[in-house]
């Protein structure tokens, strides 16, 4: 049987770590050991994930975000998928569909994630450290999390295993509660400067397939549609804006009827602006992530892939 360590990264003393801890504890099937990395506070995540790894002593490192509650039963299919298949070198689940933020921003941008997630389940070429986990023997043969990287250092991970011949799955029965709060303006941020441009910069430097999860065609194409949607709305053309809104809701409908059910009508008429939002502050981040990763090339002394 698989030993699970549990790594949880907390070195911003968040103060949702007391409800995730909780929830690790009641947890069925409990791991059989829990880091917390809370120092020093200077410490990133990826560092602080690494450093956690390196006490673990367990045979599957599972690493659980500091703002997620984990379902009862997420260790249980954590050990269960990893005793069962021995060719299995990571995986990793999803938030759930009841976020703890109330807010219209908050439910959106959480609901999204878990949308995502519940649309592509099996082989992956990424990686999540929300909830996500990977044999110990693996992490240590690709060095482990990139601590030079800002942001998106899991999504690095994955490719990095993926490129190693390592087999990733996204399974979204494994799940957890997101205890993050959102704004308009840290869901912007937040899409634009912490996972568009750095996406962008590490696509470049694997080489990497754009045709999985955030990067699908039907994300491709909601974010053209929305840029016409835009362009209308600037020129006070009113039929491009209805054409892409219409043709917007027909791309994500699956995606809307969730919002509909889970939040009622008001909120997944706002959904739809949110969405457009949140797909024009990625096609923003496009050209100043390939900006940012040719000077990162031509400049001596900046960062290079492992």
């Amino acid at each position: 049987m698989a030993t699970l360590s549990v790594i949880v990264p907390a070195t911003d003393r968040p103060t949702t770590l007391a409800s995730c801890l909780a929830a690790i504890a009641a947890a069925a099937g409990p791991p059989d050991e829990v880091i917390v990395v809370d120092e020093p506070s200077t410490l990133g995540a990826a560092a602080a994930r690494n450093r956690g790894a390196g006490r673990a002593s367990g045979d599957v490192l599972v690493f659980v975000d500091a703002d997620v509650a984990v379902h009862p039963d997420a260790f249980a299919r954590i050990r269960a998928r990893f005793d069962a298949e021995s060719n299995l070198s990571a995986l990793f689940g999803s938030y759930d569909d009841e976020p703890a933020g109330q807010g219209v921003v908050s439910a959106f941008r959480n609901l999204l994630h878990h949308h995502v997630h519940h649309e592509g389940p099996g082989p992956a070429e990424t990686f999540w450290t929300g909830l996500g986990a990977v044999r110990r023997d693996a992490f240590e043969r690709v060095g482990g999390f990139d601590d030079r990287l800002d942001w998106l250092e899991d999504i690095d991970l994955g490719m990095r295993l993926t490129a190693a011949g390592a087999r990733i799955e996204l399974d979204p029965v494994i799940q957890g509660t997101h205890l993050k709060e959102w704004t308009l303006l840290s869901m912007l941020w937040t899409d634009f400067a912490r996972r568009g441009v750095p996406w962008v910069v590490l696509l470049l430097r694997h080489r990497a397939p754009t045709s999985s999860l955030n990067l699908g065609w039907r994300q491709r194409a909601s974010a053209a549609v929305s840029l016409v949607g835009a362009g209308g709305i600037v020129a006070r053309r009113p039929a491009p804006v209805a054409a892409s809104v219409a043709a917007l809701v027909g791309l994500n409908r699956s995606f809307y009827r969730l919002l509909l059910e889970k939040r009622g009508p008001r909120d997944a008429a706002l959904g739809v602006g949110l969405h457009v939002l949140h797909h024009l502050a990625g096609i923003a981040s496009v050209p100043v992530g390939v900006a940012r990763y040719v000077l990162e090339e031509r400049l001596p002394g900046r960062h290079r892939p492992r």
